[in-house]
């Protein structure tokens, strides 16, 4: 299971580029993007890596300190919230246009925040790095960091900086034994974590209650993390389950508030801390962007994944066919995932919902013993052959289980550098269709070079 992911906010006033520096950071121009009702701006939200560490960048709207009302007065909030949720501070400043007091106003603000600062000093290309730090040492903020967003310079340095500011990040788990086991046989370890994900108002809370309340136990109650992750520990059909609800009010015996608090920052550390998401849709609402956007983070992040589209009690007979070509219109990438349409109030189709999580864990955790994957990779070769790149057509050999959840399938060979994205998408598809798993995501990874697994003192021998 993944670690809990560190998240660092760009924080800046406004046309000092940290849109720009957060495209470069996270190498994408497709972010997750909170477009909420009440955010007067929006923010952007990406997952990147930097080596082995991968963390969450927020970039905020231009910060207005001071305003007291009005669009600059709700950007100030939600920038103020963003850094209350953060590991780390990067404070863009400008270099050409200088130290400024409206600079002063956010400095004084992040030290009393207490987190950690990093000052980027942006648009300094052309410039003598003194020069274009000098001024900005007035902040007491730290050596300042001349960069340039949109030519690269620097950023490097200041991610190395950023990063070494961070909590340490947790062990990764002992890797699982290499023994044999049939395809499709999970490994357990501890109760199966599900996260509750979707926008406000989609019903997260009352499925939370119904999944609860029909055991009519909770263990415990436990604050999870600084983020307010809470842990909810309950027994179904014998198997213990860990729900991750971020949705605000968590006292036993209350009934959860009719509005959620919802925070992107708290959505996606629930998903990477998951081993199955529940993506929970709104079957009397279109399927937003936001859906969309939470979807496609769900698959970034490799989680197995079940979708309920929630509210279908309340919905016209001549409109459910309507709402299941929408969902397979617009969530077409996610159709490894198992579609329930359901009733939280009623509790129609949580029984099917939870074998799908439970199906879904089982696929993402699965056993796939060297021998019976090298034997399926032959059989997709011989039934489609990678197209020839150059003189040559790339050879696949033998492949090997690289990880879990998502499954990861290492292929070796020669020449796999020129093996197209779509035989790619081909070999991910044959493997799940032959090991039977739905549920979750599945990754080929190409590897050119010998096989660690061949006797070495049987190549010597020519055998």
């Amino acid at each position: 299971m993944a670690s809990w992911l560190p998240t660092i906010v760009l924080v800046g006033r406004p046309n000092v580029g940290k849109s720009t520096l957060f495209n470069r950071i996270t190498r994408t121009r497709a972010a997750l993007v909170a477009d909420l009702p009440g955010l007067t701006r929006d923010r952007h939200y990406g997952r990147a890596r930097v080596g082995e560490r991968s963390f969450l960048v927020v970039d905020t709207g231009g910060f207005e300190p001071v305003a007291k009302d009005g669009i600059l007065h709700e950007m100030a909030k939600q920038t103020r919230q963003a850094i209350d949720e953060s590991d780390v501070v990067v404070f863009l400043a400008d270099a050409r246009g200088g130290l400024t007091e409206q600079d002063r106003s956010i400095a004084d603000l992040l030290r009393r925040s207490g987190r950690p600062i990093v000052l980027a000093v942006n648009k300094a290309e052309g410039m003598q790095p003194e020069r274009a730090a000098a001024e900005f040492y007035e902040l007491g903020l730290g050596e300042p960091h001349p960069i340039s967003s949109a030519h690269g310079d620097n950023v490097a340095a200041l991610m190395e900086e950023a990063l070494a500011k961070l909590p340490p990040a947790e062990a990764p788990a002992a890797p699982p034994d290499d023994t044999e086991a049939e395809p499709g046989e999970e490994r357990t370890a501890g109760p199966v974590k599900v996260a509750i994900i979707g926008r406000p108002n989609v019903g997260k809370s009352t499925l939370v209650n119904a999944l609860l309340g029909e055991e009519r136990v909770i263990a415990f109650d436990q604050p999870g993390t600084t983020r307010d992750a809470i842990y909810l520990d309950f027994e179904r059909n014998g198997r213990d389950y860990t729900l991750i609800d971020t949705a605000g009010v968590r006292r036993r015996g209350k009934v959860f508030e009719a509005v959620e608090k919802f925070s992107v920052i708290k959505t996606m550390q629930a998903i990477e801390f998951a081993n199955v998401v529940v993506l929970l849709l709104d079957a009397q609402q279109e399927i937003s962007e936001q859906d969309a956007h939470l979807a496609g983070f769900i698959l970034e992040s490799g989680r197995a994944l079940v979708i309920g589209i929630n509210k279908w009690d309340g919905l016209p007979a001549d409109r459910r066919e309507d709402i299941k070509r929408e969902v397979d219109r617009k969530l077409g990438f996610l159709s490894f995932a198992h579609h329930h349409y359901i009733s939280a109030r009623t509790g129609t189709g949580l029984a099917a919902l939870m074998r799908s999580v439970d199906a879904a864990y089982a696929a993402a955790m699965a056993r796939l013993p060297t021998p019976k994957l090298t034997r399926a990779l032959i059989a997709a070769v011989e039934k489609q052959q990678p197209p020839r790149a150059g003189g040559g057509r790339p050879k696949l050999r033998y492949a090997h289980q690289g990880g879990h959840n998502p499954p990861l399938i290492v292929v070796h060979g020669t020449a796999l550098s020129q093996v197209p994205e779509s035989y790619r998408r081909y070999l991910e598809r044959f493997f799940a269709e032959t090991f039977k798993l739905r549920g979750t995501p599945l990754r080929v990874q190409f590897k050119t070079g010998a096989n660690p697994y061949a006797d070495p003192t049987s190549r010597r021998k020519g055998r």
